[in-house]
């Protein structure tokens, strides 16, 4: 899963001709005897095949027949701390890495180490997860799947960073705060409520729920598996359809128990925490 640069092509180009050019020239003084001229029909042959090469390889570039590339994608989870979408997120990654595939998990728990100096503010929020986004759509164009989990609580920031990617899988996970809270065991909801952690999403900083992304899931209802297949499920499908117009009139899936996904018309307010 990777694409061929112009000097990787050159490079081959070049070494395979080599060896033509003197297969050539041996054959050629094998029949005439004659020094001089299997060396320039060899030489002759080396020049016009390397150049006919390496145009053959950039039109077979634009060729989609076949071609298994493309794979790439940013598969975005957002939702409220201790709402499932860090261990969600690393059931996919530990998937797709069994598969061989090349991917980069980018997380809100550890994301922060990268840039030390941002704060909690809705301006610092919004500007770290437009910096992961950045980075992800980065990895994306050299065909790495990102897989990153981060509350990335604002509409706006996560809209900015679907604009950077080519393959934006946006991926809701809307437990609700009332079980994230029974969850919490550092305790955080509650250092939040007596007011000893201000800025805290979902208590006193809101969350801004995705208006249409491609999967909601609710790990009320859903095992980790359940909810890391469809969520592979999603993005196969979306590699499939991905050069297709379908891709950007999507409906969101809920997942529930039984494994299957039906459609929803509206989804509940649901409110997040402090990574993203």
């Amino acid at each position: 899963m990777y694409s061929e640069s112009h000097t990787r092509s050159i490079a081959k180009a070049f070494t395979w001709r080599i060896l033509g050019t003197i297969a050539t020239s041996l054959l050629v003084f094998a029949f005439t005897r004659k020094l001089a001229m299997s060396l320039a029909v060899g030489g002759l042959e080396f020049v016009s095949k390397i150049g006919l090469f390496w145009l053959h390889e950039r039109a077979w570039d634009r060729v989609r027949v076949g071609r298994r590339g493309g794979q790439a994608a940013v598969v975005w989870f957002t939702g409220l701390s201790g709402s499932g979408k860090s261990t969600i997120a690393a059931k996919v990654l530990e998937e797709l890495e069994r598969r061989g595939m090349r991917v980069e998990h980018l997380d809100g728990d550890t994301i922060r180490d990268i840039f030390p100096q941002t704060g909690f503010t809705r301006a610092d929020r919004d500007a770290h997860v437009r910096r992961v986004g950045f980075l992800a759509s980065r990895l994306e164009r050299h065909e790495v799947i990102v897989v990153a989990s981060l509350i990335s609580p604002y509409e706006e920031s996560r809209r900015f960073v679907r604009g950077l990617c080519d393959n934006f899988i946006e991926v809701h996970v809307a437990t609700p705060l009332e079980e994230c809270e029974r969850r919490d065991l550092k305790g955080l909801y509650a250092r939040a409520r007596s007011g000893d952690i201000t800025g805290f999403t979902g208590i006193d900083d809101p969350y801004e729920p995705p208006q249409n992304p491609e999967v909601i899931i609710d790990t009320r209802e859903l095992s980790i598996d359940e909810a890391a297949a469809v969520v592979l499920a999603r993005l196969k499908e979306t590699k499939r359809d991905r050069h297709g117009a379908s891709e950007r009139h999507r409906s969101p899936q809920h997942l529930h128990p039984a494994g299957g996904v039906r459609e929803l018309q509206t989804v509940g307010d649901v409110v997040v925490d402090r990574e993203g």
